[in-house]
């Protein structure tokens, strides 16, 4: 194996330019850099991160439809608590699977296929009469979704150089909080449209968000390239400058887990799945419950999305602050460990704090931007040991591990909520679960925090 490492690595080296001004070549090789990280920064991020926007939309929707399924059809918060969870059981067991399709068929087409299925069953949940047909719905809308979000980081991984990973993969999942943040206010006057043409409000809103999904899973076949030598919009020398940078990366990238088996046994693995568990706890625990949490302190209907918008849209802020100095530190794991920190302290802020609605924002702010903060940096970790077939396989098994937590977090604060009639002791559970996240990660140490800072070529031939 190292002599196959080490043919491959003089391979790579001998297409390198050998000029002989090393300072002229030093800034050719950042200007072709520069240029090369703009350019995906322009043509993938955005129109990634915008269908990451629609999938988190239909996700989320269903939390601003509770009060009026629950007015039409009964709904317990147990019963809302289960269905809103229940999409991460489906979720979860094909994403692997789903996620090793992609890496064979290509993201373009799997991706599209992923949309387009998704929104047609978001859009059937219109059709929702009862709990049974709750569940089935939000089930199979998990199955339908499953290896969307790990097939885009590990197709990232297939773009992005490890030194600009987090700033990236932070742009990306902004979506998160501003599909959140302008749910609110969409969703709020969606749901104004109450008894048109028969229709309740919550009816209406699974129609009309769905249409994102469909439109974008068609554009996603003729705009997503499959590789990097597929995108016309990069020249010939940033193809070979962006080749050529990963190849080194993954000739630097030591693993001992060489095959998919080896990598979903991986202790390293295993452990980054139950780290990923505890933050998933928080974010969905309080994203699907927000609108009703805010509704419990007094805001008035009307005002309960523009609230909702407040904590999401400055934890977008927070987000790409927080990974872009990740990516100028180079470093990941206390990085994780301090918003980890804070997002358990304003979660549980949040369900001690007397009933004051200016008070609940800034609590839930501090809570959604620690626990969002995580994210993007979490996810430079696998890459940095697992490469191809195994790579995919293992940010897959991470990602399905994980989001158990967001099947836990929501039928936790249901479960609780029903039992004590408050939210404080299910807030307080999913705080926990971020906090626990933090501490993993500082325990783990340098198995959770490989070398993530690979330099460029152009520091290489510098420091050489």
């Amino acid at each position: 194996m190292s002599r196959i490492r080490n043919r491959r690595r003089l391979q790579v080296e001998r297409n390198l330019p050998s000029p002989q001004n090393p300072r002229t070549a030093t800034n050719l090789d950042a200007n072709i850099e520069t240029a090369t990280l703009r350019k995906l920064d322009r043509h993938l991020i955005p129109f990634l991160a915008l269908l990451y926007f629609a999938a988190f939309l239909d996700r989320v929707s269903v939390g601003f439809a509770a009060a009026q399924m629950t007015r039409d059809l009964g709904f317990s918060a147990y019963v809302f608590g289960l269905a809103a969870g229940i999409f991460f059981v489906g979720y979860c067991l094909f994403e692997v699977p789903s996620t090793l399709l992609l890496h064979r068929v290509g993201a373009r087409r799997w991706l599209a296929r992923i949309m387009i299925t998704w929104g047609l069953i978001a859009g059937a949940m219109a059709l929702i009469s009862n709990a049974p047909t709750f569940y089935v719905s939000r089930f199979l809308l998990g199955v339908a979704e499953a290896g969307f979000f790990p097939g885009i980081v590990y197709y990232l991984t297939q773009w992005v150089p490890a030194a600009a990973r987090a700033k990236l993969i932070g742009r990306f999942m902004i979506a998160i909080p501003l599909s959140t943040a302008v749910a609110g206010p969409v969703s709020t006057a969606i749901l104004r449209l109450d008894g048109a043409h028969g229709l309740s409000g919550w009816q209406w809103l699974f129609l009309i968000e769905t249409l994102p999904s469909l439109l974008l899973g068609i554009a996603t076949l003729r705009y997503l390239p499959d590789r990097p030598a597929d995108a016309a919009w990069l020249s010939a020398e940033e193809r070979q400058w962006l080749a050529q940078t990963l190849e080194r990366e993954a000739l630097l990238t030591q693993t001992r887990s060489t095959t998919l088996l080896h990598a979903l046994t991986d202790r390293r693995v295993l452990t980054l799945s139950v780290c990923y568990f505890g933050v998933e706890i928080g974010l969905y625990g309080v994203i699907l419950w927000i609108p009703q949490i805010f509704a419990n302190v007094g805001f008035e209907p009307q005002w309960i999305g523009l609230a909702v918008a407040i904590p999401y849209g400055l934890s977008a802020i927070a987000m790409v602050s927080w990974a872009r100095r990740s990516d100028q530190t180079g470093e990941r794991v206390r990085h994780i460990a301090i918003a980890s920190l804070v997002g358990f302290l304003g979660l549980t802020a949040s369900g001690f704090l007397p009933h004051s609605p200016v008070l609940s924002v800034i609590a839930v702010t501090f809570g959604a931007a620690g626990t969002l903060a995580i994210l993007p940096i979490f996810w430079t970790l696998p890459a940095q040991i697992l490469r191809g077939a195994a790579a995919a396989g293992a940010i897959a098994l991470i990602n399905a591990i994980g989001n158990l937590g967001g099947f836990a977090g929501p039928f936790a604060i249901g479960w609780l909520k029903t039992a004590t009639g408050s939210f404080t002791w299910g807030l307080v559970a999913m705080a926990s679960g971020v906090l626990a996240t933090g501490i993993i990660a500082l325990l783990l140490g340098d198995g959770a925090d490989p070398p993530a800072h690979t330099p460029s070529i152009r520091s290489q031939e510098h420091e050489a």
